[in-house]
């Protein structure tokens, strides 16, 4: 069949009508898949092991954002590399709206850290709420006999050698503030890097670490039992969570440390999905469970919108950058 020129111009003419009728289409089954939202479990993977802070936070929301949402919240943890393997699974998920993770300092630090990342830190993900935060305590096991931060500068070269310090993971805030700590002091320590902080802790109370900077809400009650000593308070004046604990700028060294967490989705979430949650995540940290339960664990509260959290996470990325190249650690991923 023969088509005359006349003919092919007219069904070039309905061209846009048709191409504007399936936009338009388009848009609506996406307005209409937007406000079914959701209408299955949200998963929410946690980089780390069972039992940190950063895990805390998340079960606490989570259990929250359940009643809000009417569907389940699973939490996932997904340990390894520094924190990348988690945050890689979810940079690579679809952007639907039902898979999220929870970031720390980390996430940050390992855009200058790791030399190859799997994913691009500001491109592939995007920010929908910051949660909470937590002050660091810089503690050491009863059997060390260090007492306090003037103990650790009089130990001898050969002495400093054989301190270890653990993490929670290779460009976690502990790694970090344990290599600025050791480089202050003119002190070479070792390095030993756990998949969270709980595997840490264990074995700092075991006396197989010797130092750790770690989450005040799980130290606390060991510091309190005397199962382990507190060194410090890595804050800027003394915590009202540790009232009694000198922080290290009294003893003499000025270094502030602490764990932050906050929730991303993948890049193409769409805007009124991320919107709602941050909505919500707002909500949950206003909950009265979850205040008690921060309150309690002196836990501070980081609320805001997906703008302030992109703007922190841009600040966090210079400050951790200056960190690791002043003390010159490269990882690879």
């Amino acid at each position: 069949m023969t088509i005359s020129r006349r003919e092919c111009l007219n069904q070039l003419a309905q061209w846009p009508v048709a191409m504007a009728a399936s936009s338009s289409l388009f848009a609506s089954a996406t307005a209409q898949a937007q406000t079914s939202w959701p209408s299955k479990a949200l998963r929410l993977v946690v980089p780390f092991t069972p039992g940190g802070t950063t895990d805390y936070v998340t079960r606490l929301v989570g259990i929250e954002l359940a009643k809000a949402l009417g569907q389940p919240v699973v939490v996932e943890n997904k340990p390894g590399a520094g924190t990348v393997i988690g945050v890689d699974s979810v940079a690579k998920s679809a952007a639907d709206g039902y898979s999220f993770v929870t970031v720390a300092n980390s996430f940050t630090a390992n855009q200058t850290l790791v030399k190859k990342l799997p994913y691009d830190t500001l491109k592939d993900l995007r920010p929908v709420a910051l949660m909470g935060m937590s002050e660091h305590v810089l503690a050491t096991h009863p059997g060390s006999g260090l007492k306090k931060l003037s103990d650790l500068k009089a130990l001898t070269a050969a002495a400093a050698d054989k301190i270890s310090y653990a993490s929670f993971g290779n460009g976690t805030s502990a790694h970090l503030s344990g290599a600025a700590l050791a480089q202050q002091m003119g002190m070479n320590w070792v390095h030993v890097p756990y998949k969270g902080q709980a595997p840490a802790l264990s074995d700092l109370l075991g006396g197989q670490v010797t130092l750790m900077f770690g989450n005040w809400p799980e130290f606390r009650s060991h510091v309190q039992s005397g199962k382990l000593v507190a060194l410090g308070m890595a804050t800027s004046k003394r915590s009202v969570y540790a009232p009694d604990i000198p922080t290290l700028a009294e003893q003499g060294v000025p270094l502030e440390s602490n764990s932050w967490n906050g929730l991303l989705a993948p890049a193409n979430t769409p805007d009124a999905i991320v919107e709602r949650l941050n909505a919500e995540v707002n909500k949950a940290l206003m909950a009265p469970a979850v205040l008690e339960a921060f309150q309690k664990g002196g836990i501070a509260s980081l609320s805001g919108t997906p703008d302030k959290f992109a703007q922190f996470l841009k600040s966090e990325i210079e400050k951790y950058a200056q960190v690791v190249r002043k003390a010159n650690i490269t990882l690879e991923a």
